[in-house]
C-alpha cells in the first residue's frame, strides 16, 4: 500500500513531462492548445474594451472563461510541483516561476480588488501578464533547452561583446551630439545614443536624422559597423549549440526523470539522485 502513492506520482510524472510516450504527447498537445486558447481569449477581451462597450452578459462570459483557465493552470502547476523528483527545484526553476506567474493575476485581483481601481497601471499590468501564457508553448520544444544552454555557455563572450558595443554607441552618440547639435534634433547625449543604437541595428525609425555632411559620414560608418557585428553573437551561440549537441549524443539520460546531465562521467542523476546506467 505504501508504494501506491509513489507509483501514482511516477505515472503522473511521465504523463506530464515525458513527451516520448503517447499519453505524454497527448498532454503536450492539450497544454499547448489550451495555452493558445487562453491567449486568444485575452486578445479578444482586450479588443472588446476598445471597440465598444460590452454588455454585462459578455463580461460574465469572459470572467467565466478566465476562471476556468486559471483553475486549469492552477491544477497543472500543483501537479507538476508534486510529481517532480525535487519539488523545490521545480518551484524556483524557469518553468515553475512561469507556471505560477500565469496563474496568479486573477487571484491578485480577487484578493486586492482595490489595486485595480486605485492603480490603473498595476491593474493593466496584471491583465497583460496573462499573455505570458503563450510562453508555455516553449515547454514543448525540446531543442529550446539546447538553445538556452548555448546562450548560458556563451554568456561571458556575449557580455564582453555587448559591453564593447555599448562603448561604441556612446562614442558615436557623443560624436553626433557634437556635430549635429540640438538644432538638428540631437538635443541630449541620451537622445544621440538612442539614435546610434537605432542606426547600428539598421532599424532607422527616421525620427532623428543627420543634416550635415560630416554627420552623414559618421552615420554611414556606424551603419557599416552595425552590419559587421550582427553575425558575431550568432556565431558564438551557434558554436555553443554544436558543442551541446555533441555532448548530448555522448551523455546518458536518467532512467527515472530522463534528465540529461552535462557530466558524462557522473554516476548519479544531478536532478533526482537515481543511479545512472553504466557506460558500455
Amino acid at each position: 500500500m505504501s508504494d501506491a502513492p509513489s507509483s501514482l506520482r511516477h505515472r503522473l510524472y511521465h504523463f506530464l513531462f515525458d513527451q516520448r510516450t503517447r499519453s505524454g504527447r497527448r498532454v503536450e498537445i492539450f497544454c499547448g492548445a489550451f495555452a493558445l486558447f487562453s491567449v486568444a481569449i485575452i486578445f479578444i477581451e482586450s479588443g472588446f474594451g476598445t471597440q465598444y462597450h460590452p454588455t454585462y452578459e459578455q463580461w460574465r462570459v469572459f470572467l467565466g472563461l478566465e476562471i476556468f483557465v486559471t483553475l486549469v493552470f492552477t491544477i497543472e502547476y500543483f501537479l507538476r510541483v508534486l510529481t517532480w523528483p525535487n519539488p523545490a527545484k521545480y518551484v524556483f526553476s524557469f518553468w515553475g516561476i512561469l507556471d505560477l506567474i500565469t496563474a496568479l493575476p486573477l487571484y491578485v485581483m480577487w484578493l486586492w480588488p482595490e489595486l485595480g481601481v486605485t492603480y490603473i497601471f498595476l491593474w493593466r499590468a496584471l491583465r497583460t501578464i496573462r499573455v505570458l501564457r503563450v510562453l508555455k508553448l516553449l515547454r514543448f520544444m525540446p531543442s529550446l533547452n539546447i538553445f538556452w544552454v548555448a546562450i548560458v555557455g556563451a554568456r561571458h563572450q556575449l557580455m564582453v561583446f555587448y559591453f564593447l558595443i555599448a562603448i561604441v554607441m556612446v562614442v558615436f552618440g557623443g560624436l553626433m551630439y557634437g556635430i549635429e547639435g540640438p538644432q538638428n534634433g540631437f538635443t541630449s547625449l541620451s537622445t544621440s545614443v538612442y539614435w546610434a543604437i537605432v542606426t547600428a541595428t539598421t532599424v532607422g525609425y527616421g525620427d532623428i536624422a543627420p543634416h550635415t555632411a560630416l554627420g552623414r559620414i559618421v552615420a554611414s560608418v556606424l551603419i557599416l559597423i552595425g552590419y559587421s557585428v550582427i553575425a558575431i553573437p550568432t556565431g558564438l551561440i551557434t558554436t555553443q549549440m554544436s558543442n551541446e549537441y555533441q555532448n548530448r549524443r555522448q551523455a546518458r539520460a536518467c532512467p527515472n526523470c530522463q534528465f540529461v546531465g552535462k557530466d558524462r562521467e557522473a554516476k548519479f542523476c544531478s536532478s533526482c539522485g537515481t543511479e545512472l546506467p553504466h557506460r558500455h
